[in-house]
């Protein structure tokens, strides 16, 4: 019964770097398709529409970051593997799975925002700066996420 808290602890860590990793795709994606549309128009533009286009990329860093730290809390990275019950699998399951939901959301969420503000830098690219604000708002509840999915997997007693 012991392999079942395995199997739930790598769930976990499968979720937080998959969801988070997916939305991150998404919302680079999206984000791309309006900055190749001002490069088009605007080569000169490509450093600030890319540093837009990166910003829902970090979510799936975090995901990866928490994806990491459950293998090593576990022990699947370097050294043996931990004895985990059900019940310590299933902790480590929810605590991956903060940043993996909000992963998922806040990079859609900030790819749709970073388009909108790579259409003011298009028209106004003295705006920047401002522009960047709106995008690095959403970057917050990826960062808040982040937090407790590590305060929780480093608290889990194994």
């Amino acid at each position: 019964m012991n392999e079942l808290g395995m199997v739930y602890a790598l769930l976990g860590a499968a979720a937080a770097v998959f969801l988070s990793g997916t939305g991150s795709a998404k919302g680079v994606g999206i984000a791309g398709q309006a900055a190749a549309g001002v490069i088009s128009e605007d080569p000169s533009k490509f450093a600030k529409v890319l540093i837009m286009q990166l910003l829902p990329g970090t979510q799936g860093l975090y995901g990866l970051i928490i994806g990491f730290v459950t293998l090593s809390k576990i022990g699947l990275l370097g050294g043996g593997a931990a004895d985990i019950s059900v019940k310590t699998g299933l902790m480590v399951l929810g605590a991956c799975l903060p940043v993996g939901i909000v992963g998922l959301f806040s990079a859609i969420s900030q790819g749709k925002t970073s388009a909108a503000a790579i259409g003011v830098v298009a028209k106004k690219p003295d705006q920047f700066g401002k522009a960047m604000l709106f995008p690095a708002m959403v970057e917050t509840y990826a960062i808040l996420a982040l937090l407790i999915s590590f305060l929780a997997v480093s608290a889990i007693q194994i």
